[in-house]
């Protein structure tokens, strides 16, 4: 009997201690290895006018409060497990002399065909290279990372004939792409600007004759789910970043400068590009901090300084009697100093489409000549006629704008169509004072419609309540949605 209560103990034994392992190997794997991923590519950034969507957890989401200048990460430190193409062992001397660009573009092509593969300009070098594509469509999770300095050939006697001399670096056809680094774009933008044929640069402050083609500094063309972080972009010849026919793109802690006086230096440009975030960006220019063009929608602004620039412009929209639909833009939470314009529409005689779903919401105007404006009658010469088709504006929201203006202006002015009108413009908190001299009582209001729902200083009396009795031409023009 003891025998086989001994047998019986140990058969148990051992059949527990089967089932411990059993339902080890249920909860134990072991974790294959991988290297590790550093795109910061989200999810297209979907907004709305009334109820925006936040930024994709891989975004850094934007601060309450607007930042003086943003804080440099560039990414995540390279680790072992890392897959780095890094420039200098494909040739490049980053001596800033040197034609580096046959070495940036081997690496980008090995660098291609890996996924999540890092693309390295290392720190404490200057590399030169020539206009270049660096085109798709790659492995996902692409990172070109610049943590030394970038720069093209010095004006326009040394940009090779060859070469295009309207863009310099563009990427092509990509998805799932980031473009970060701690390091600095320079544009060695001087010699551009002073062209003859560049405003007021010629005999006697007059302008020449072009074509004044100069190129537009970093342009991501027909691609997708982009990330642009962390880098300083200076003193482009034109744009400083054009965003064309895109999609789901993020830009955050970008500081963009160049001279208040340098000719069409577009911070950033968006134009037939969709779901758009900007966040926590500094930019300073001698142009539009930035501006949005025909076929853009769904686009957020937020904790972005703007100045010395021309504000945050909606356009021009309707050159040459095309048509042009903008839909959906949120800027919030913004600072713009120092600047000829604040938040700005502005299209041209003769167009169509419209401009609808735009929301203004606490933005600080600092020593601002024109804060709130929609000029609907824009040229950039003295010979524009008056046309009966034009952009239908639409569905504007202006909330919580406070600060100073420039007294040589109307610190408000909506300049509207003679025969398309503006309609459904809501005013609420509204509060702009002068920055020096007396307050200017006699805001600018033609064929303008909307309604104010607190008091505006200054008073905009001449707002019309309603809507008009007739739009005219704008059912015929405006854009699907």
């Amino acid at each position: 009997m003891e025998k086989k209560l001994r047998l019986l103990w140990v058969f148990i034994m051992l059949f527990y201690s089967y089932s411990l392992n059993v339902e080890g190997r249920h909860h134990i794997s072991k974790k294959s290895k991988s290297k590790s991923v550093i795109s910061y590519a989200p999810s297209p950034v979907e907004v709305s006018v009334n109820q925006p969507s936040p930024p994709s957890a891989t975004s850094s989401p934007p601060s309450n409060v607007v930042p003086s200048d943003p804080s440099y990460g560039g990414g995540p430190a390279l680790n072992p497990d890392d897959c780095v193409f890094d420039v200098m062992e494909y040739g490049a001397v980053g001596d800033g002399s040197t034609d580096d660009t046959d070495a940036f573009v081997a690496a980008w092509k090995a660098a291609c065909q890996v996924e999540s593969a890092v693309l390295l300009a290392p720190a404490d070098r200057t590399f030169m290279i020539t206009s270049t594509i660096f085109s798709g469509p790659c492995k996902p999770g692409l990172e070109f990372r610049v943590n030394g300095v970038l720069m093209p050939p010095e004006g326009p006697d040394c940009w090779p004939k060859e070469d295009s001399n309207k863009q310099w670096l563009v990427f092509y056809r990509l998805d799932n792409m980031s473009f970060t680094g701690t390091g600095t774009i320079e544009g060695n933008g001087e010699q551009w600007w002073e062209l003859p044929c560049k405003p007021h640069r010629g005999p006697n402050g007059s302008t020449l004759p072009g074509p004044c083609d100069s190129p537009t500094m970093i342009r991501f063309f027909m691609s997708s789910n982009l990330v642009v972080r962390g880098l300083r972009i200076q003193n482009s010849p034109m744009f400083h970043m054009k965003f064309d026919g895109c999609e789901g793109v993020l830009i955050d802690q970008l500081s963009i400068s160049s001279p208040k006086l340098s000719p069409n230096t577009d911070g950033i440009h968006i134009e037939n590009t969709k779901s758009v975030g900007i966040y926590n960006s500094v930019i300073a220019n001698g142009d539009d901090c930035i501006s949005i063009g025909p076929g853009s929608s769904n686009i957020e602004i937020e904790a972005v300084t703007c100045g010395p620039s021309h504000g945050i412009s909606i356009g021009s929209l309707g050159v040459h009697h095309s048509q042009a639909c903008v839909s959906n833009i949120t800027v919030r939470n913004a600072i713009i100093r120092d600047s000829d314009n604040g938040v700005r529409i502005k299209t041209w005689q003769g167009g169509s489409g419209s401009v609808t779903g735009l929301s203004f919401d606490t933005i600080q105007m600092e020593n601002v000549r024109n804060c709130i404006i929609i000029d609907q009658y824009y040229c950039l010469t003295k010979g524009c006629r008056n046309e009966t088709s034009a952009v239908y504006v639409r569905d504007i929201s202006y909330r919580n704008i406070k600060g100073t203006y420039d007294v040589r202006s109307a610190p408000i002015h909506f300049a509207c169509s003679d025969t398309i009108a503006c309609t459904n413009i809501t005013m609420s908190e509204v509060e702009l004072l002068p920055h020096e001299g007396e307050l200017v009582e006699d805001p600018f209001c033609w064929n303008a419609y909307g309604i104010q729902q607190t008091l505006t200083i200054p008073p905009i009396d001449c707002l019309q309540d309603g809507m008009p009795q007739a739009i005219g031409e704008a059912v015929e023009y405006a854009c699907s949605t």
